[in-house]
């Protein structure tokens, strides 16, 4: 089973039952639009008595208890999701529901062909689906909606504040550490009051602060490795609130678009690696120190911290070029003149107010913050193609996990010509180098490792992964009719899936086709195909030319281009020297789009492909453009970064 499987699953199973029970679109499966979705969890009765039995002469006793056995399984998992939903654990739900679908769809039974089965998974799927009905009745299904930045609910800030308040914040100001030089004026005042006094300021800054505890004491030693300032930890609050697969919209150039903690673009030299298995923007640890070595280069030609924030957001040499115009390397004398964009204005100030805050949350009424604990893994470095489902099997962590501590990954697996840093669940490492080493390197992107389980033969094991009895037998130098009982694990002779094609192809959309079933025809994640073509949901016309494959020397070709940066060609040194962020004006950033009804997104065929690919922005220069947000509006895009 391919990862795109892995992570579409949910919204495919209704269509998977329906083909596999003969179904039509009248069953419960396929509710008319108008129909009124149960505002309760279905309960899950017992199978009914009239269902037919199978015929125990035929059917073998270690099937029927495998059977029975899966069922139990399926129904704790369910058990579990229900839970997990009337607890608002809309993700964790969604998960458990996942999970009792894909213990039927990869038990290697016959799902049809067992009536038990089959009423169990046809009862289940309308279950989960009646559960989302009511889900999508009260917001966006199973899919929560991205959290905005606090920069991004920011916009209506007026900066008439109480004398008193800036009185109270200047007091606070001589009791603040902070590496930073900091300054409290009626502009940062008015962010600080915007945090402390507005319900939306508020929740959106202590939700950025939390997710904060996952990364914090990793970009702490970051930043002390690098020797620039810890508070410069602040600005991932105004760039992404922490979230390392944060995805900026694409530039209004329609170049690409910037992604990860930090919110790079996808072009520039910063040391990060970016091909089409691989986006280390997207790296936590990575994409931390290169945002750390570029802002120690940008201080290095401003001399000034708070104009080198502002030149993180415009650019550095929009900057220099605004000091020369003025005569003043002051960014509040620049921001007085209105030599600065207004989203550029705003930035700096918001950053402050966070640090002052962060500096003093019982003040301001963050005494209810509770970090996030922080990720801990292993990282083990490869230099052979491995892929994460075999991963998965090895350590025993689930595949979402894996993909949620490798999110720089493209694809299921990792990269073919090596070196990758592969990060494991803390602890696993070990055990990681002990297992992988009974299969062969050249399998690793192929193979699977199943823990043997009381009552497996080698002819049930074959059958659950679809694999020849004698080749699962010969590649663990066994017999045919050899018993696995203590034998503690088996490899499994899986073929690798097809490689990805680095061509830019164009496909033709035939009757019947969606997203799903095209992407999984190529090889490429749903994400990637609806970014390259601009599109949503996963219909297509019939007769519409779609790019299914995007080349792998794009982003090679992009990061060569030489940017602006203060005047002079950017070199492509190392980090250090990267060119600065674009300068054009942010639009509004991220905005999780909705799902479509989940008995319609169910009835689509899915097989699988990888993981979705992050988007990118594209390139902006560093010249001065025309700006239309109005004076004091945050019209925050991330559409600007050319770092």
């Amino acid at each position: 089973m391919s990862n795109f499987w892995i992570q579409y699953r949910f919204p495919c199973c209704a269509l998977l039952a329906l083909a596999m029970a003969g179904c039509t679109p009248s069953t419960p499966n396929g509710k008319e639009e108008g129909e009124q979705p149960q505002a309760t969890a279905p309960a899950l009765s017992p199978a009914a008595s009239s269902a037919p039995a199978p015929d125990q002469s035929q059917q073998p006793m270690a099937e029927q208890r495998r059977v029975r056995a899966l069922i139990q399984q399926v129904e704790q998992a369910y058990a579990r999701g229900e839970a997990d939903y009337r607890k608002g654990k809309l993700p964790e739900a969604k998960m458990e529901f996942d999970r009792s679908v894909d213990l039927m769809l990869m038990s290697g039974i016959a799902i049809k062909s067992d009536p038990q089965l089959q009423e169990e998974f046809d009862r289940i799927v309308d279950a989960v689906n009646a559960l989302e009905m009511e889900a999508l009745k009260q917001g966006n299904g199973f899919v929560l909606k991205e959290e905005p930045t606090p920069a991004d609910v920011a916009s209506d800030v007026t900066f008439e504040v109480d004398p008193n308040f800036v009185a109270k914040a200047k007091a606070d100001l001589a009791t603040t550490k902070s590496d930073l030089p900091l300054v409290v004026n009626d502009y940062v005042a008015a962010y600080i009051n915007f945090f402390a006094n507005t319900k939306k300021g508020h929740n959106t800054l202590l939700h950025s602060f939390q997710r904060g505890g996952r990364y914090r004491a990793m970009i702490q030693r970051v930043m002390g490795e690098e020797g620039v300032p810890q508070d410069l930890i602040y600005l991932a609050v105004a760039e992404s609130g922490f979230n390392p697969r944060a995805v900026g919209p694409e530039t209004r150039s329609g170049g690409g678009r910037a992604g990860g903690m930090w919110q790079f673009m996808p072009h520039g030299n910063y040391g990060l690696v970016r091909n089409s298995y691989v986006d280390e923007r997207f790296d936590p640890e990575k994409s931390t120190r290169a945002y750390a070595r570029y802002m120690k280069f940008i201080y290095g030609q401003l001399g000034d911290w708070y104009l080198s924030m502002a030149g993180y957001d415009w650019g550095s040499g929009n900057v220099q070029r605004a000091v020369q115009k003025t005569g003043y390397a002051d960014f509040w004398e620049l921001y007085k003149r209105n030599n600065l964009p207004p989203e550029t204005k705003n930035y700096v100030p918001q950053i402050l107010a966070a640090i002052i805050i962060a500096n003093h949350p019982t003040q301001y009424g963050f005494d209810d913050i509770t970090l996030d604990p922080p990720v801990l893994t292993d990282t083990v470095t490869i230099n052979y193609q491995v892929d994460l489902h075999l991963v998965s099997d090895i350590v025993g962590a689930s595949m979402d996990e894996m993909v949620a501590l490798n999110p720089s990954l493209l694809r299921s697996v990792t990269p073919a010509d090596g070196p990758f840093d592969l990060h494991l669940p803390a602890g696993t490492a070990t055990l990681f180098e002990q297992r992988i080493a009974a299969i062969p390197e050249s399998r690793r992107n192929g193979w699977r490792y199943h823990r043997v389980a009381a009552g497996d033969t080698l002819a049930s094991v074959a059958h659950e992964y679809r694999v020849n009895v004698a080749d699962l037998a010969a590649a663990n130098q066994l017999h045919e009719s050899d018993e696995v009982k203590g034998v503690e694990a088996l490899v499994i002779p899986q073929a690798a899936a097809a490689a990805p094609s680095t061509h830019t192809i164009l496909y033709t959309a035939h009757k019947g086709d969606t997203l799903v079933t095209i992407a999984d025809r190529f090889g490429v994640s749903l994400d990637q195909l609806r970014r390259w073509n601009k599109m949503t949901g996963i219909k297509v016309a019939p007769g519409r030319r779609l790019h299914v494959s995007e080349s792998g020397n794009a982003a090679r070709v992009a990061g060569a281009r030489g940017h602006r940066r203060g005047g002079a060609q950017a070199s492509a040194e190392s980090a250090e020297a990267a060119p600065a962020k674009g300068n054009e004006p942010k639009r509004k950033s991220r905005s999780g789009a909705k799902r479509g009804s989940a008995a319609t997104e169910k009835k689509e065929t899915a097989k699988s492909s990888e993981p979705a690919a992050h988007t990118r922005k594209g390139a902006a220069s560093d010249a001065k453009k025309p700006r239309s947000e109005k004076p004091g509006a945050h019209g925050k895009s991330h559409a600007r970064k050319q770092k």
